[in-house]
């Protein structure tokens, strides 16, 4: 009697633990629990490797060995889907990558011509063509009719997206464009692309019929208002003009791509948590920016500078998450040149 009450026991127990376990679109059920790094070894590293060959990411052998070409890959996949690049496959990271690569199974990354991400070019149709035109859209680029068809217009909008986030301009969505694609359209959801007002025609001038004339005294000049620049993602124009003037005093004479990389700078301080949480705060820290002491923070910044700024708001981070920059030609800080670098862009070095 009493085996029978811990038998009927046992079942209770494996039943309420069932029950409490994730929903499968919250988990990444095809791999472990446990977080993959380099060094690891096993099965759940044979199917990162797999699953990562499959999206044309990893091109080593699949030996469950994870290698630094594997860990090389990982980074790949998390700066392209817009994860923390760290090079460890956490919880995060396995259910993206399983949501990439759904229907893996062992053997299929070896099949040529079955790619997860399909290339989409001129003269496809479908589901994902029309999810493209419809993120491109949101974006502020023009990619025509949201139909799911890839015609001119869509072909000139991929172009244009090409070139802003610095891929090859070729007009063709493979594996890198859908990516940085995806990962600048994070937040993005079916319809939102609706909600960008299009521009209404102004409305003609009233003339007013015309009056005998008369000597008048000499008017005083029109007084020019500055022109506001509307709000973008969660940023008022306040911010986005005060952010266009730091990248226009740190980054003037420097390449298009180097204002932007001053402008993510910015944007990656605010999310670190060890700078201040807002553009002012961050801009305006002592010692933090050079144009802010000498004053060239006033000057009025040009389209190139604002440009950069929605092309930074957008996800273009050509600096690969750095926090800090300085010119190696003029800083004598021993303490930047201490910081680990990422690259140099123009003048200047990107550090973490």
């Amino acid at each position: 009697m009493a085996k029978r009450w811990q038998l009927l026991f046992a079942l209770l127990v494996a039943l309420l633990a069932s029950t409490t376990l994730p929903p499968m679109t919250e988990r990444a059920v095809a791999f472990g629990q446990q977080t993959l790094w380099m060094g690891m070894r096993g099965g759940d590293v044979y199917e990162l490797q797999g699953r990562l060959k499959l999206l044309g990411l990893y091109t080593g052998p699949i030996h469950g060995h994870f290698d630094r070409r594997t860990y090389l890959a990982v980074r790949q996949f998390q700066y392209r889907w817009g994860l923390r690049v760290d090079g460890v496959v956490g919880p995060r990271t396995k259910l993206k990558l399983w949501q990439a690569t759904k229907h893996w199974y062992p053997g299929l990354e070896k099949r040529a011509g079955k790619p997860t991400i399909p290339i989409l070019k001129m003269g496809s149709r479908g589901p994902r063509v029309r999810e493209m035109q419809a993120r491109l859209k949101f974006l502020g680029y023009d990619p025509g009719p949201i139909d799911g068809r890839y015609g001119w217009r869509t072909l000139r909008a991929v172009r244009t997206f090409q070139a802003r986030f610095g891929l090859p301009v070729d007009g063709i969505a493979g594996v890198r464009t859908q990516g940085k694609l995806w990962a600048a359209t994070k937040h993005w959801r079916w319809g939102m692309e609706a909600r960008v007002a299009p521009q209404q025609p102004a409305p003609p001038r009233q003339v007013a019929p015309s009056a005998p004339p008369r000597v008048a005294t000499p008017a005083r000049p029109p007084v020019r208002r500055p022109v506001q620049t509307p709000g973008f993602r969660g940023f008022s124009a306040r911010d986005i003009e005060l952010m266009a003037r730091a990248v226009h005093a740190e980054a003037r004479g420097e390449p298009y791509v180097g204002k932007v990389a001053v402008a993510a700078v910015i944007l990656n301080r605010l999310e670190s948590g060890a700078f201040p949480n807002t553009p002012a705060g961050v801009i305006f820290e002592p010692l933090a920016f050079e144009a802010v002491s000498d004053g060239q923070i006033w000057l009025t910044p040009d389209r190139s500078a604002r440009r950069a700024v929605i092309d930074a708001l957008n996800g273009w981070d050509p600096t690969g998450g750095a926090l800090y920059y300085f010119n190696p030609d003029r800083s004598t800080s021993k303490w930047i040149w201490s910081r680990p670098q990422i690259k140099r862009i123009g003048k200047h070095i990107f550090t973490k």
